[in-house]
């Protein structure tokens, strides 16, 4: 039987069906997660320093707010995206060259986050 997630707590199996994208994770404003879909485990070690980076940014930049943040690794690149209420979208995909691509599934993922 398939259990149905809250409205808030999408089906992130969409975005690792999709070409390239190896694994995603919605984690919630106090770093939990909320949604995954693949291996997750590598993302939930970067939030913390990801979210430090973004901060430090912010500050030095004089900013209030960040758009995304991609990390080139050795395991593939991630791309961390905030979403509603604090939530940070962590999708790993296979190639810089597939950036447009996710950005777009993530873009579908966060609008039905707050529609």
């Amino acid at each position: 039987m398939h259990k149905e997630q809250p409205y808030d707590h999408p089906d992130l199996s969409t975005l690792t069906e999709g070409r390239g994208i190896r694994s995603a994770a919605l984690f919630g404003a106090q770093s939990e997660l909320l949604a995954q879909s693949g291996n997750h485990e590598d993302m939930a070690s970067l939030l913390t320093p990801a979210q430090a980076i973004v901060q430090t940014l912010e500050q030095t930049l004089g900013t209030g707010s960040w758009n995304d943040l991609l990390l080139d690794l050795d395991s593939g690149p991630v791309l961390l995206t905030p979403g509603p209420s604090g939530q940070v979208l962590a999708v790993g995909f296979d190639e810089l060259s597939s950036l447009g691509r996710v950005r777009l599934s993530v873009g579908r993922v966060l609008d039905s986050l707050t529609n």
